[in-house]
């Protein structure tokens, strides 16, 4: 059951009763670059659907193509609203290209958050679950 549900032309954001943030991209152009007018509105939907919480989040780019200017990169690691909600990242692939870039933005960009690459969206809730667990401890949230 989604809790609140943000959809934009290539992206969709949610949240449901597991405390986890779900982002869904679906870009199939290969030339797009997200840029950082885009950046700032998918992180005001972020910052709204989080509501001051703290959650992992799930991001999903099974399929999607393109890639970031440094611009929108440099806000999505950096910007002070989305480190303090920020967790953890789980990130579900199924391309080698995705990998590449991925590790490249989280080495260049983004050392600091802890994030793990999965081929199962199961697997990447389950990592998602268990870091929120670590972060909050025996408080229930």
């Amino acid at each position: 059951m989604n809790e609140g549900v943000i959809i934009y032309e290539n992206a969709m954001f949610w949240t449901d009763s597991s405390g986890i943030l779900y982002c869904k991209f679906n870009n199939k152009d290969s030339k797009s670059t997200l840029d950082y007018k885009t950046a700032k509105r998918y992180i005001d939907a972020i910052i709204n659907l989080c509501n001051g919480k703290a959650m992992p989040f799930l991001i999903d780019v099974r399929d999607a193509k393109g890639t970031f200017s440094i611009a929108a990169a440099k806000l999505i690691a950096k910007n002070i609203e989305l480190v303090k909600l920020r967790i953890s990242e789980a990130f579900v692939i199924n391309s080698i290209g995705i990998t590449l870039l991925i590790t490249s933005y989280k080495r260049i960009f983004n050392p600091i958050t802890p994030f793990a690459v999965f081929r199962e969206l199961d697997t990447a809730k389950a990592y998602s679950l268990d870091t929120k667990d670590k972060f909050y401890g025996s408080i229930q949230v």
